[in-house]
């Protein structure tokens, strides 16, 4: 304190020098800059500030509700009844609906959708899940005790990976992710500290996986760094390419032999459209390999509540099932998210009717899987409508949408563009797709946030 009692100027604790460096290094594409500019945008319309267009279409995010989807009504007629249980009076309702309800809200502190939950998640949610993971799988058991209840799948992702991540120097860990990938995974690494281990996905054949390329990427890193984790997205997200059988298997086998923790997205499970293609899950493949790898391979796999039929994404809900973890570390995981306390409690009870939806013979079945059919099919047709049109317009070139919610296309950008492009410090395809916004409204992400290789250049839309 100075002679005259007035504190003394220190400037700022906090300033971007003295942050965590690694927060720095985060990078998250799906709401970067051209985002950003587009809320501008839209403020600028807003305002009657006049553009060659009336509206901004945000293509840039998987957010089924905010493009218009409608919800499932007995989602949402549940969801209605937890939080306001004066409308289980209310006949207005169907009795499958109330059921649901009052099951969820017996498991619930003081019968309220608003108390804490126990950390691991409501316990009845987690049996569901259980159960739900066992019928899909086609009677593999699954362990309620191996579940974890999520905000959203990318919890469960960044929560895994915290565990995972050791080392200093070439000990650090190496987490292995496709390319192109989706934006969490390179950002969560960041933010770890631990290493991006690339490895490329081959698009001249639908962006198959090889395990050429998953053994010439390990081989490389472990120059550098302690390669431990295999991230996969199945179905693909932004490729929206589907794994054969085959390929899954060669996976496992790939981890077991280089003793690699195999981490699934899974959270587009549903959403498969191609012929002859089906989804498989990690799960039910490694058992089905025999105990010598379901006995030792580890996983964690992952689904969420905002994808699929669903798009439920502002709920946050989401679970994780681990496989083969030791003990020891399952407790201490536990006790990692025990210091978030819980989960959303409603993203819990949506989660539940994910895995617990209306069976035949109760009285929304029909309206249900009316409403489910619909969603899928039309995003079917979306996925074919959206290859076909954008192999018609000059300079791009589109693989088949198999699954998920999204298409990569290649841009063919002339010499002019990429050299503005530079002179502007911007990824060529970064350049495109603002050029994009300002003319036309259109909100894509570019392939530079995802991440694609060299010299070539795409977007996700």
């Amino acid at each position: 304190m100075s002679e005259n009692g007035a504190l003394p100027h220190r400037g700022k604790v906090l300033t971007v020098d003295t942050m965590n460096a690694n927060v720095k290094k985060v990078d998250y594409a799906v709401r970067g800059p051209i985002v950003q500019r587009a809320v501008q945008i839209e403020k600028e319309l807003k305002e009657g500030v006049k553009k060659p267009f009336e509206e901004v279409i945000k293509a840039n995010i998987g957010d089924a509700h905010a493009m218009g989807q409608r919800p499932i009504t007995f989602f949402r007629q549940v969801m209605a009844l937890c939080t306001y249980p004066q409308l289980l009076d209310d006949s207005k309702f169907p009795e499958d609906a109330k059921n649901r309800a009052r099951r969820i809200l017996q498991s619930c502190g003081g019968n309220s959708i608003g108390a804490y939950t126990t950390s691991q998640g409501i316990d009845c949610v987690r049996h569901d899940v259980a159960n739900y993971i066992q019928r899909r799988d086609g009677g593999i058991p699954s362990d309620p005790d191996n579940i974890y209840l999520t905000t959203g799948a990318s919890d469960g992702i960044v929560t895994i990976l915290k565990l995972l991540t050791a080392g200093e120097g070439r000990t650090r860990t190496g987490i292995m992710i496709s390319i192109p990938q989706y934006p969490l995974y390179s950002a969560s690494v960041a933010e770890l500290g631990a290493v991006q281990v690339n490895y490329y996905l081959n698009e001249e054949k639908c962006w198959s996986l090889d395990i050429s390329e998953l053994q010439r990427s390990l081989q490389a890193a472990r120059e550098h760094c302690n390669p431990r984790v295999l991230c996969i997205i199945n179905p693909g997200n932004p490729t929206g390419q589907v794994q054969s059988r085959q390929c899954i298997e060669d996976v496992i086998r790939f981890a077991a032999k280089e003793n690699l923790f195999l981490m699934a997205d899974e959270v587009y499970q549903d959403n498969v459209y191609a012929e002859g293609c089906a989804f498989h899950s990690f799960k039910k493949v490694l058992f089905e390999m025999g105990p010598e790898y379901s006995s030792k391979v580890e996983l964690a796999s992952f689904h969420s509540t905002s994808k699929c039929y669903m798009g439920e994404c502002g709920f946050r809900g989401g679970y994780m099932e681990v496989i083969n973890m030791d003990p020891e570390v399952k407790a201490q995981l536990t006790k990692l998210v025990s210091v978030r306390l819980c989960p959303p409690a409603p993203g819990q009870a949506l989660m539940d009717l994910v895995v617990n939806s209306p069976q035949p013979g109760e009285p929304s079945y029909q309206t249900f899987m009316k409403e489910r059919t619909a969603v899928l099919s039309a995003l079917a047709e979306k996925a074919k409508l959206t290859e076909e049109i954008l192999n018609t317009v000059p300079g791009i070139s589109c693989n088949p949408v198999q699954g998920a919610m999204y298409s990569f296309p290649r841009i063919t950008l002339p010499e002019r563009a990429i050299n503005e492009a530079k002179a502007k410090d911007q990824a060529p395809d970064m350049f495109y797709c603002m050029k994009l916004l300002e003319e036309t409204g259109i909100c894509l992400v570019p392939g530079s946030g995802f991440g694609q290789r060299e010299g070539t250049y795409h977007f996700r839309e």
